[in-house]
């Protein structure tokens, strides 16, 4: 399926095409170390966590306790999980087949 969304620019077709040349973990802290702010990072971190918790039926309060993250997160989060691009789950469905 092609995404055909909103976000759909050449210069990010590029940025992505450099993701998917990193062969390890270790080469993806290097680059996101370099392309993004620690806050950043540790952001997405945090939205992906909450992705996995929501999707396992965890509590606003549990995910809060667990995480950190905000209700306006949390709701961010199921939001693009009901309502988005189908991302969160794609990967999701990869990350438990592992």
């Amino acid at each position: 399926m092609t995404y055909t969304g909103k976000l759909k620019d050449p210069m990010l077709d590029k940025l992505f095409s450099a993701v998917l040349c990193l062969e390890d973990i270790d080469e993806c802290y290097r680059f996101f170390e370099d392309l993004c702010t620690v806050a950043e990072i540790k952001s997405m971190a945090q939205r992906f966590e909450v992705a996995k918790m929501l999707e396992k039926n965890y509590t606003y309060g549990e995910i809060v306790g667990r995480t950190g993250a905000s209700t306006a997160t949390i709701s961010r989060v199921k939001r693009a999980l009901n309502y988005g691009a189908d991302g969160y789950k794609l990967i999701l469905e990869r990350v438990i087949k592992e």
